[in-house]
């Protein structure tokens, strides 16, 4: 919950500096959470397609350094799909929210 928390309040910050944008965990975690409870959970292969279609349209991957994010797969894959496209990718310190 705190790599949410902390994610959601980034993807604020950054909105209100005049970005638009698209935050996988704050965005779609909350409808995977709800689907799982109904037990139709649409799965990570869903997902990543999901995420995919949005980042076609992303002009920067933003990553927030939080706790765990080197070692994370999902960002991982966002590295390797903007790496592919040419487009550029940034990492940012969290801050205390």
């Amino acid at each position: 919950m705190e790599r949410f928390n902390k994610a959601t309040a980034a993807a604020a910050e950054l909105i209100q500096g005049g970005y638009y944008v698209y935050s996988p965990i704050t965005m779609t975690h909350p409808i995977d959470i709800v689907l799982a409870d109904e037990g139709e959970t649409l799965g990570s292969d869903y997902w990543v397609e999901f995420d995919e279609a949005f980042m076609r349209f992303c002009s920067e991957l933003v990553i927030l350094k939080v706790d765990g994010w080197d070692r994370s797969a999902g960002i991982k894959r966002e590295v390797e799909f903007f790496e592919r496209e040419k487009k550029p990718v940034r990492y940012i310190e969290p801050k205390e929210f």
